[in-house]
Parts: C-alpha cells; sequence; structure tokens
C-alpha cells in the first residue's frame, strides 16, 4: 500500500506550492494558440498595409471638398514615416484599439466559463487570485503587444515609402525626427495607459459574466457612451469625471512646448478607474460559484 499523502497545516499537500501552478508562459502559450490571438495581432499588422494601400491608389484627394482638419492630418501622412506612424495612431485609437483590448481583456476568464474548463482549472488546484493575476497580466501583455505592432509596422512601411522625415502637426512647426520619435513613444505610452481602462471594464465583465461576446462587447459599448456623453458640454464639469474624458490628451505631445496638464490628469484617471475595476473583479471572483 502507498503512504498516505501528508497535509500541511495551511490544508495544501506535501510538495504541493501555489505559485507553480499556471505560469505566466504556459498560460502566454494557451492563449498564443487561440484563432482570436493570432487574428487581432495580424491585422494590427495588416492595418498599416491597407492604409498604405488606401494612400497609394486612392487617388489625389481632390474631391475632398477641402476636407477640413482630417484632410490635412492626410497630407501630413505621406510626408514622413513617424507622420505616417501618427495617422495610424489616430485613426485606430478611438475604436480599434479599444476592441482588441476588450477582446483580449473580456474574453480571457469568460471563455474558460463558457467552455467548461475554469472549474477544472481552480481543481488543479489553481489559487483564485493567481488565476486571475496570470490571466490579467497576459492579456495586458498581449494589448501591449499589439499596440507595438501597429506603431512598429507602421513606422517600418512608412519610412520605407516616404522617408525618415521630421514629425510634423497641425498644431506645431516641424519636430526634428530624433525628437519626434520619443514623442511617439510617449503617444504610445500614454496610449496605453489610457487603454487600461478598458483594459478593467472588460476584465470585471469577464468574471461577471460567462459569455465572452457579452463582456467584450458590453466593455465597448460602456466606452462608446462614455464617449458620447463627454461630447455633451451641457454636462459642464461633470465631463472630467468621465473615464474617457482624456483619451486625446496625448495631442498634447504634438505642441512647442509640450502640453503634459491633461495627461497628467488623464493617466491618473485611467490608472484609478482601472484599479477600481480589477478590485471589484478580484472580489466577485473570490466569491463567486464557480459551476462551469
Amino acid at each position: 500500500m502507498s503512504a498516505p499523502a501528508v497535509v500541511r497545516a495551511d490544508g495544501g499537500a506535501d510538495g504541493y506550492r501555489s505559485g507553480a501552478t499556471l505560469s505566466f508562459w504556459s498560460e502566454w502559450r494557451r492563449q498564443a494558440s487561440r484563432r482570436r490571438t493570432q487574428l487581432a495581432l495580424g491585422f494590427m499588422v495588416l492595418l498599416p498595409l491597407i492604409v498604405l494601400a488606401a494612400f497609394q491608389f486612392g487617388g489625389d484627394g481632390d474631391d475632398d471638398n477641402g476636407g477640413g482638419e482630417f484632410s490635412s492630418l492626410i497630407e501630413l501622412a505621406t510626408s514622413g514615416g513617424l507622420n505616417f506612424t501618427l495617422f495610424t495612431i489616430f485613426v485606430s485609437a478611438s475604436f480599434l484599439l479599444v476592441v482588441v483590448v476588450a477582446l483580449f481583456c473580456g474574453d480571457t476568464v469568460a471563455s474558460e466559463a463558457s467552455w467548461g474548463s475554469l472549474r477544472y482549472l481552480l481543481a488543479a488546484p489553481v489559487p483564485r487570485a493567481r488565476l486571475l493575476a496570470v490571466k490579467l497580466l497576459v492579456a495586458l501583455a498581449y494589448s501591449l503587444l499589439a499596440l507595438l505592432m501597429l506603431a512598429g509596422t507602421a513606422l517600418l512601411i512608412g519610412t520605407l515609402r516616404y522617408g525618415w522625415s521630421p514629425l510634423s502637426s497641425t498644431v506645431a512647426a516641424q519636430i526634428p525626427a530624433g525628437e519626434g520619435l520619443l514623442r511617439l513613444l510617449g503617444v504610445l505610452a500614454y496610449l496605453a495607459v489610457g487603454l487600461l481602462v478598458v483594459a478593467g471594464l472588460a476584465f470585471l465583465l469577464s468574471v461577471a459574466t460567462d459569455a465572452p461576446l457579452g463582456a467584450v462587447g458590453g466593455a465597448v459599448l460602456l466606452v462608446i457612451l462614455s464617449s458620447i456623453l463627454d461630447q455633451i458640454t451641457a454636462l459642464g464639469g461633470l465631463r472630467n469625471l468621465l473615464p474617457t474624458h482624456y483619451n486625446d490628451a496625448w495631442l498634447g505631445l504634438l505642441s512647442t512646448p509640450v502640453q503634459s496638464d491633461a495627461m497628467v490628469k488623464g493617466a491618473i484617471s485611467a490608472v484609478c478607474y482601472a484599479g477600481v475595476f480589477w478590485a471589484l473583479a478580484w472580489w466577485r471572483f473570490l466569491r463567486k460559484d464557480v459551476v462551469s
């Protein structure tokens, strides 16, 4: 007969280490093998190519009737790799990046529940807090990777096609290419922080529902609703409390000198909202009766 398992004072079997369960890299590989991850990252590479093709085969834009500010941005986009990258980020930030981050963070726990595998992970046993932490970190890492792939691809093909030129904008004089690259990195950093709001909201919905589409779609719809409310000037100072109010504060990096006040407020707002959403997610999941 085999010897009975030794149980420690904390209730765990002898030799069991909770920190060795569900490692970051094992979860990274699991998510990398999923079709939605491959498609999302693939589209981050494809989008700059689509934008470039549109510029190449879309005509000279004479039918735009002036086009206003957006037309000016299009003209600047073809004046150098940095400007092409900035334009690609500009057209992606308000919706595409929101969807991608919501997809990675809203699908991660809800998909396990919908497949019926969540309870088996917890029975492994993987501590609930560790499961949430690893899944959140992997989702955030893939979200950051998607942002970097979008910007990196745009910078590469934009530079190859339009050359390495100073960064231009409609609100300031040209910025030397070296400094322009640093400001572009600053834009990416601010966007990454701002998207924490989407990540937090999507992750909260992911632990609250067994439907991945509901978690992803709910996060996107709530962000869109916040953006719509932010356009209603009658709300006055209440708009400052909306999580999307400072979404465009990164434009301050394009001015001379840099306008950083709104960016600081936006970063603080994003971190606070994300922290609240993640705290609620932990509180909900640690008390949730997992049956699927």
